[in-house]
């Protein structure tokens, strides 16, 4: 105030050189505030020695004395470099390009440990990507990406630590061999698939004709069952029919034989009867006779060669005779 006071005293003059100076003050006093953005960190230097690291927030810089000499990113950077020449253990030179994915982990280091980190980063990785490739060979380089990988970001890692640099992966984005590789792997590739084709043909082939195969023999085996089954019922069947007709037979004989039992008992039954009723008729001699007559005509009708007759039946033939001869002349 009492500098402004002596201006108005002094002039016209005098305040525009204190206005001026009071312009230029807080020009300055607001170019040394410094505001330090999230995932940012400023290393700052007095005197053109290091002083400390800024993280977020504000900060308030001396002017003339302190600056600012490098603005780090502590966020995870990706670096894809270009393809560089390898040489695999059979002498095949390939291209191979690589992704490094790494993070600040120490502004000091990062700023002060290396001259050009990324350039650094870059033939560190070229070169470890030599010495490892030169120990496999082709085929092994083409199919072991992840074991690479592992062993890139393993040295990377131990190398930039002194950086104040975390590697937190390598991965190879492109392998190229030579055109007559490539060209030869894809005939090979080739041979190969059609080596399967004609392998799954032939498994196929063969299962096919092992299931045809399968197939009859279960056909053979399930006919011969079923004609061995049929034979069994055929066998049961015609056993059931002779044991039925045997049976039958055996049956028809025991009603025959009970028949004739019971002819024969009736004949003879009825003999006896006949005696009995003759016996109760008191039959005199010339019935007696005749009778024995008919029982002689009956044994002369049967098949015997000789015939002995009682004289008793010799006399009743000869008065047989004789009334037929009687009974002749009668009729004459």
């Amino acid at each position: 105030m009492k500098t402004f006071a002596l201006a108005l005293i002094g002039g016209p003059e005098s305040l525009i050189i204190v206005l001026a100076v009071v312009i230029v003050a807080i020009i300055m006093i607001a170019s040394c505030i410094r505001i330090v953005p999230q995932a940012k960190v400023y290393v700052v230097e007095r005197l053109g020695a290091f002083k400390c690291e800024w993280t977020t927030g504000p900060h308030f810089l001396i002017p003339f004395i302190d600056r600012v000499a490098k603005t780090v990113s502590i966020k995870e950077q990706v670096v894809d470099f270009p393809p560089q020449p390898v040489i695999t253990k059979d002498n095949v030179t390939m291209q191979i390009d690589t992704v490094v994915f790494f993070q600040v982990t120490n502004a000091k280091q990062f700023t002060y440990g290396v001259e050009r980190p990324l350039a650094a980063i870059e033939n560190l990785s070229a070169t470890t990507l030599r010495n490892i490739i030169g120990e496999l060979e082709l085929d092994a380089t083409l199919t072991s990406r992840d074991v690479i990988n592992t062993k890139i970001t393993a040295i990377l890692d131990q190398a930039t630590d002194r950086w104040g640099i975390k590697v937190n992966r390598v991965e190879l984005k492109n392998i190229l061999p030579p055109r007559e590789i490539q060209d030869a792997m894809e005939k090979q590739m080739k041979a190969e698939r059609e080596r399967r084709e004609k392998i799954l043909q032939a498994e196929g082939e063969k299962k096919s004709q092992i299931l045809v195969a399968e197939g009859e023999k279960e056909s053979k085996i399930l006919r011969a069952e079923a004609e061995k089954a049929s034979e069994i019922l055929k066998a049961e069947a015609e056993k059931q029919a002779m044991i039925l007709r045997a049976d039958a037979v055996k049956e028809q004989k025991i009603l025959e034989a009970t028949g004739e039992a019971q002819a024969i008992e009736m004949v003879q039954q009825a003999l006896a009867d006949s005696l009995v009723k003759l016996n109760q008729a008191a039959p005199n001699e010339q019935v007696v006779k005749l009778k024995s007559l008919e029982a002689f005509a009956k044994a002369a009708d049967g098949k015997a060669t000789k015939i002995i007759i009682p004289s008793e039946i010799q006399g009743l033939a000869g008065l047989a005779a004789g009334l037929t001869e009687a009974a002749g002349k009668e009729k004459i």
